[in-house]
This record gives structure tokens, C-alpha cells and sequence, in this order.
């Protein structure tokens, strides 16, 4: 009798264990995904002018000065982006972390490095462009559009893989993890890369955009161009000859159709 209770506290706590482990996984997921959604929204609204941007931690009046400060800041933010996205960095993390947490990571510290830039962002002085009145309607309008389709593209794949989320899920009640199939769903079709399509969409339609605002955009407009590289090159190799065929058909950012 006494050892069948012990075999059943045995496994009770077995039980409690796994239940923890899972509740953890969830968790911790959610909370990359919300710092990861923060830091998006914290660009969007700097964008906007809703946020101050370069006004938070101000530490020189110096233009020069700060746009060096700048430069350190988005390459912090770059090497973060692209470092943790490399299999060899992956691998030593998931010494330490579930591989369940792989993406929730990477979310996490997207977010993160994010909301530095734009909380450390330095000020710079000037104003690049300002529309005022009926005029900033259309800007407003493609403003909202960028971001808005950004955010549809993410569900066009798999938003909730994407961010970490389903991988944690599937781990918490012991189903194995399998990769979203690559499909031409909706604005995929006619656009390879409509995330970052959106972003450029978003950074540039902004009615005010001042001098500090113009860096990031700039800024951020370059590394767009470096990741969509590199990303290129990580999706032949993984997909193979039917990416091939899907970049023939399907311009990077739009289609522009041949007659």
C-alpha cells in the first residue's frame, strides 16, 4: 500500500511538473509576443509623431554627434536582427532555452532592441517635409495602409508562428512542431516580401517627417534592403527550386505585370 502510494505521488508530481513546464512555455511566449508587438507599436507611433522620438534621453546638442549615436544605435538593433537569426547562434541558445522558445526569443529581443532605438533615439535638428491640412489626408491614408497591411501579411502566414507563439503551444501540450507550408496566400501572390513592404509603406507616408525621423527611416530603409538579401538567399536554400520559380513570377515588393 505504501508503495502504491508513493508510485502515485510520484506521479502526481510528474504531472504537476509537466503542467508547470507547459504554463511556463505559454507564458513566456506571451510575454516575447507583447515586448515584440510593443516594439512595433513604439515605431509606429514615433512615425506618427504620437511618440516623442529623439526627445526621451537627449545627450548632445550636436547633429553630427547625434547622428553618429544613431548610427550606433541601429546597428545594435541590426546585429540583433541578424546574429540571432544565424543557425549557429541558434544552436548555442537552444542549449539553454526549449527549442519551443526559438522564435519567442528572437521576438523578445526584437522588441527590445526596438524600443531602445526608439527611446534612445537622438534628436536632430530640422524638419525634412510638413503637410498640413487636406493635403495630409493621403498620407495619413497610406500611413495607416502600410501598417495596416503589415499587419494582414502576418496572417497571411502564420502570425501566430511567426511570433513564436504556436511553436510554445504545441510544445505545452506535447505535439511536435511542424513548419507552416509555404503557400501564395493572398497579397503573397503578387509581392514576396509584403511585410517589408508595408514598413517602407509606413516609414515614409508620414505627414511630418522631421529630420530625426527621416534618419531612422532612412536607417531602417537601408537594413530593409540588406535583410530582404539575406532572407533571399535563406528561403532558395531552404524551399529550393520552387522559390525559384515563385521569384520569377513575383516581384520583390509588387508585380509590375509584362505584356
Amino acid at each position: 500500500m505504501e508503495g502504491f502510494v508513493m508510485a502515485t505521488s510520484a506521479k502526481q508530481s510528474d504531472i504537476n511538473e509537466h503542467h508547470s513546464h507547459a504554463y511556463g512555455l505559454i507564458i513566456y511566449s506571451a510575454f516575447a509576443y507583447v515586448v515584440g508587438v510593443t516594439g512595433l507599436a513604439a515605431l509606429v507611433f514615433a512615425m506618427a509623431g504620437l511618440l516623442p522620438l529623439g526627445n526621451v534621453a537627449p545627450v548632445t546638442g550636436s547633429n553630427l554627434v547625434a547622428a553618429l549615436l544613431n548610427v550606433l544605435l541601429l546597428g545594435v538593433w541590426g546585429l540583433q536582427h541578424s546574429i540571432m537569426a544565424r543557425p549557429a547562434f541558434k544552436s548555442k541558445l537552444n542549449r539553454h532555452f526549449p527549442v519551443a522558445l526559438e522564435r519567442s526569443n528572437y521576438v523578445l529581443m526584437s522588441g527590445v532592441a526596438l524600443l531602445l532605438v526608439v527611446l534612445l533615439w537622438q534628436p536632430l535638428s530640422g524638419i525634412a517635409w510638413h503637410v498640413q491640412g487636406g493635403l495630409a489626408v493621403p498620407f495619413w491614408l497610406m500611413f495607416l495602409a502600410g501598417w495596416s497591411y503589415l499587419l494582414a501579411a502576418t496572417f497571411a502566414i502564420n502570425h501566430f508562428d511567426l511570433f513564436g507563439l504556436r511553436q510554445a503551444w504545441l510544445a505545452a501540450h506535447g505535439q511536435e512542431y511542424t513548419p507552416v507550408p509555404f503557400k501564395e496566400n493572398w497579397m503573397y501572390r503578387y509581392s514576396r516580401h509584403p511585410i517589408m513592404l508595408g514598413v517602407l509603406v509606413g516609414l515614409w507616408f508620414t505627414p511630418m517627417m522631421t529630420a530625426s525621423a527621416l534618419m531612422l527611416a532612412v536607417g531602417l530603409t537601408v537594413y530593409i534592403a540588406i535583410g530582404v538579401y539575406f532572407e533571399e538567399k535563406d528561403l532558395r536554400q531552404s524551399i529550393g527550386p520552387r522559390y525559384d520559380e515563385y521569384r520569377q513570377r513575383v516581384g520583390t515588393f509588387f508585380t509590375v505585370k509584362k505584356r
